[in-house]
């Protein structure tokens, strides 16, 4: 490393471990001052400008407040993209990139003529945030049509965005999946449902990273403790409805709580229920076939609520 990363990896490990410390020192020296990786693993200095210097130095005073680097980049890399990134969306992890790359191996697999199928094979993302689910799938199955939903407007507005720079169609919707009852046009439409839900539970935040803790969303985050499968339940109920017949859910999930997950989807019907560990070998993936012929579920008292 050269002296001006040395400095930063100095500073910053007041806060960070020195392993993510000196991740952090890459990206400021390449990323934002535009150094190249040879010249930085090499040690090879730079002569920075004022302003140089004074971006540094803003950038370290947040980090030193845990904001996450994405959150200041604006962009976070997902998939061999960029999607941009706000407090109001949380940041894409690999985790999720394996959910969308399971999702759309299967899909290749159950329709290998896509392109021909003439926009036939429909999609839906529940929790979209970013859009990183929703339009990694448009843009890796160019024969589908894909919805997805979120309950924030700021989400929305951010995923919107992701998909105009990516040149995807996504049909983005503002609903509450707690509370919606679909339409019966819905019925039997979605080949797939995906969804990484909130389904981290309150007492685990004792053990959660500041940049995590401090500034991503709550509410795409958390679920009570006394009911962890809240939005698995509710998703598998509407996805038995919205899911066409042989149709698939997908979630990813808490790793405390594979085998629950699977004992509910079982539970509600769906068949072929499997557990997929991540790279990590964490039990991160559920998923589900739905055989029975789609039918609407309405087991909600409210009425059914359009956007």
């Amino acid at each position: 490393m050269n002296t001006l990363a040395q400095s930063i990896v100095a500073r910053l490990s007041v806060c960070y471990p020195q392993r993510e410390a000196r991740a952090l020192a890459r990206i400021l020296c390449c990323e934002v001052l535009g150094q190249s990786d040879v010249d930085f693993f090499v040690g090879k200095d730079t002569l920075l400008s004022e302003n140089q210097q004074q971006k540094v130095e803003d950038i370290l005073q947040r980090l030193l407040h845990f904001e996450p680097i994405q959150y200041i980049q604006g962009e976070a890399p997902f998939l061999g993209a960029r999607f941009k990134v706000t407090p109001a969306v949380l940041i894409p992890r690999p985790e999720t990139a394996e959910l969308v790359q399971l999702v759309a191996e299967e899909m290749r697999n159950r329709y290998p003529t896509l392109r021909s199928l003439n926009d036939s094979l429909h999609l839906l993302d529940i929790g979209t945030g970013s859009g990183c689910i929703a339009v990694s799938l448009a843009r890796m199955l160019p024969g589908s049509m894909v919805d997805a939903w979120d309950i924030s407007e700021e989400a929305l507005e951010v995923a919107r965005e992701n998909a105009e720079l990516q040149g995807c169609k996504v049909h983005f919707c503002c609903r509450d999946v707690l509370r919606y009852v679909p339409l019966p046009e819905e019925q039997g439409r979605y080949a797939a449902v995906v969804s990484n839900p909130p389904y981290i539970c309150r007492h685990e935040a004792e053990q959660m990273e500041r940049n995590v803790l401090d500034w991503e969303p709550e509410q795409a985050l958390f679920v009570p403790d006394d009911d962890p499968l809240r939005f698995y339940r509710r998703i598998a109920e509407l996805s038995r409805g919205l899911l066409c017949k042989g149709g698939g859910l997908y979630v990813e999930i808490n790793r405390a709580y594979g085998h629950e997950v699977v004992a509910l989807l079982e539970h509600l019907g769906y068949t072929q229920v499997t557990l997929y560990n991540d790279l990590q070998g964490n039990p991160r993936m559920v998923k589900g076939v739905y055989t029975v012929e789609a039918k609407v579920d309405n087991q909600m008292d409210e009425e059914p609520i359009q956007s």
